[in-house]
């Protein structure tokens, strides 16, 4: 999928989750609304407080799946630089994304208010990559009791075992899947 392309399917779909960098390096969430500005770069409004908004200003990379009302359907994913345009310079652009995701608002002066007061900043994303690119995985895997234990099966790949049910030494699926990715599960203490 080219950029514009993504684009257009961001327009037409406000509904996402942001993915932003914690400190930690551990992936944050947040279900957004996104829109796309006159510089074709993918906005979402947030407050100067929020842990995304920190999160970006950090470490600028930034991760969305945006999908349509229903939820089920087609969805993309878009991925990029994000930055921080803070107010005074973010009212007018505010105003512009919520025009963009949402429409005409009833009272312009007290949105223009509401996010100064809610310290609203807007997030930018500039994309450098969209997709998916390749087939999505048809089927993830799931659990199957086998007559040996509890054991994860991907459809078509058969079933991996390394160890007994749940408990010390059973299996999980390694992020990524396919047949060799698993590993052992620790047991929880009382």
């Amino acid at each position: 999928m080219d950029l514009d392309e993504a684009r257009t399917y961001v327009r037409q779909n406000s509904h996402a989750v942001l993915s932003t960098v914690r400190r930690d390096g551990t992936p944050q969430m947040s279900p957004v609304a996104v829109a796309v500005d006159d510089e074709g770069r993918v906005v979402v409004s947030s407050r100067e407080t929020a842990y995304k908004t920190k999160n970006v200003r950090r470490d600028p990379r930034a991760w969305l799946c945006v999908f349509p009302d229903g939820f089920y359907g087609q969805w993309i994913q878009v991925s990029g630089a994000m930055d921080v345009l803070s107010l005074p310079e973010a009212l007018e652009p505010l105003v512009g994304y919520y025009r963009a995701a949402v429409g005409e608002h009833e009272d312009w002066a007290a949105y223009r208010q509401a996010m100064v007061a809610e310290q609203r900043c807007l997030l930018r994303l500039t994309l450098l990559h969209a997709g998916p690119t390749a087939p999505a995985d048809p089927a993830p895997p799931r659990p199957a009791r086998l007559g040996c234990g509890l054991a994860w099966v991907r459809p078509g790949m058969g079933a991996a075992r390394l160890g007994p049910g749940p408990g010390p030494g059973a299996a999980r699926p390694r992020p990524g899947g396919g047949a060799a990715s698993f590993l052992p599960i620790k047991a929880k203490g009382p």
